[in-house]
């Protein structure tokens, strides 16, 4: 099928079932097998390049990001898949961090498009970009793919490839409809994307998830390299534009790295890219390529400043622990003279009162709250009712952008506003105030 424009193509797309606005559920038995059998109609593109595939309940995108920057530092030709995007589905595949191109996504999904009318096989919108994305590396002939997984792991749609190296990043309790209600059964759920003979690097200290994830080592048959034994964050300390860490690896020792991401949870995130590249490499980076690519790491929408006088930072934390983390990093990174106001919405799926507690607890003047711009909204008005349960002052507005105007009309130049909650308020605040044309279907 040939679509005439983006628009056109982005419409088919948006035809299509789309767990990341309606929520999923697992009534129904979980398979990967319509993923399997469109991927053999195109020849198996997944199988032309090694990968390496990361899962997490927090930091996966972070970490992604940069295994993939320290992999193009290296000389590498590398191919990125994650998710969500801030402005345009066009940002989750990425070849050399440039995001795949208009006529380009258009004569992919057009090619979808056909298999689907010949096989009737009728993927989800996003089994559909992950095939998008694997055809489109094969397309491009990378050195490797770096593949974020959506939700989970062992029925994730990017769960048809067989990463030479596997991440776990950290278990937290999200999604607990889908995956289950605790640690363990996520963590179960998280782990299913090791392979035999792959590296499955777990970045985590939990005694529950380390456990599972042993045991599911010696069950497949991987290489295991667990945080605090083959390797370690040594040093995560507070730096003038971030943070300066140290790391050993089993191939180097990194000391005193300067990271220019805010937040003591990126220290983590960049060791646990360091080291899955190493496993990937079979070797060590090297100091240059390591201070080099975490200095000019960029993570749009993660404890980003946008705008100073008063300083406006965005951060899409959209679970408790996300929240936690953006509260511990605003303790020490972000120093104002003034107030400090919240402009808050999140999403159904979590505990509205366990997200604004926290927040509450440090001490904003002020809460906006607001709905993001997606059917599983949480209404302004109940995120405004927990802030109070909690002892908070709380406004209520229809839309992200009215919120925004209200804290910025009653912040000074000494103040500091906090986007938080969603991605999707995060996304709706970035393109006001940067003025970028987001580009998703209406």
């Amino acid at each position: 099928m040939r679509f005439e424009t983006y628009g056109a193509a982005l419409a088919w797309l948006e035809s299509h079932v789309d767990f990341e606005r309606v929520s999923p559920n697992r009534r129904t038995p979980p398979t990967l097998q319509p993923m399997v059998d469109t991927l053999a109609l195109l020849a198996e593109p997944h199988h032309d390049y090694p990968s390496i595939h990361v899962t997490g309940t927090n930091g996966k995108g972070t970490t992604t990001t940069l295994a993939s920057a320290l992999l193009r530092t290296t000389g590498l030709r590398v191919g990125t898949f994650t998710s969500p995007d801030l402005h345009a589905v066009n940002e989750r595949i990425a070849v050399n961090g440039d995001p795949i191109d208009d006529e380009t996504f258009r004569g992919l999904l057009g090619r979808l498009a056909d298999v689907e009318a010949v096989s009737k096989i009728v993927l989800t919108r996003f089994e559909l970009l992950s095939v998008a994305a694997l055809l489109h590396f094969s397309d491009e002939g990378v050195d490797v793919a770096v593949i974020e997984v959506g939700l989970g792991g062992t029925w994730d749609s990017t769960n048809v490839i067989d990463g030479a190296v596997t991440v776990l990043t950290n278990v937290d309790l999200d999604h607990t409809a889908v995956l289950g209600p605790t640690i363990g059964d996520i963590a179960r759920d998280k782990v299913g994307i090791f392979r035999p003979g792959a590296v499955a690097v777990v970045a985590t200290a939990n005694a529950i998830v380390v456990d599972i994830a042993r045991r599911r080592v010696e069950d497949v048959g991987a290489t295991p390299w667990f945080l605090g034994d083959e390797f370690d964050l040594e040093r995560n300390d507070l730096a003038v534009g971030g943070r300066l860490v140290t790391v050993r690896t089993p191939f180097a020792h990194y000391d005193e790295i300067g990271l220019s991401l805010h937040g003591i949870h990126q220290g983590m995130n960049a060791t646990t890219a360091i080291v899955a590249v190493e496993a990937f490499l079979g070797r060590a980076l090297g100091e240059e390529v390591v201070r080099t690519t975490l200095g000019r790491a960029r993570m749009p929408g993660r404890m980003e400043v946008l705008t100073h006088h008063p300083m406006l930072v965005v951060d899409g934390a959209h679970n408790p622990a996300g929240i936690a983390a953006l509260v511990s990093t605003l303790d020490g990174a972000f120093h104002v003279e003034g107030e400090r106001r919240c402009v808050v919405g999140m999403l159904t799926g979590r505990n509205v009162d366990d997200m604004v507690a926290p927040l509450v607890s440090i001490g904003f003047t002020e809460f906006h709250c607001c709905a993001p711009q997606s059917p599983r909204a949480v209404e302004a008005a109940a995120v405004a009712a927990a802030v109070r349960r909690h002892g908070g002052v709380a406004f209520e507005h229809r839309t992200s952008s009215a919120a925004l105007a209200h804290a910025r009309e009653r912040s000074t130049d000494d103040d500091l506003i906090v986007v938080t909650g969603s991605l999707y308020v995060v996304a709706e605040v970035r393109a006001e105030v940067l003025r970028i044309a987001t580009r998703h279907a209406s």
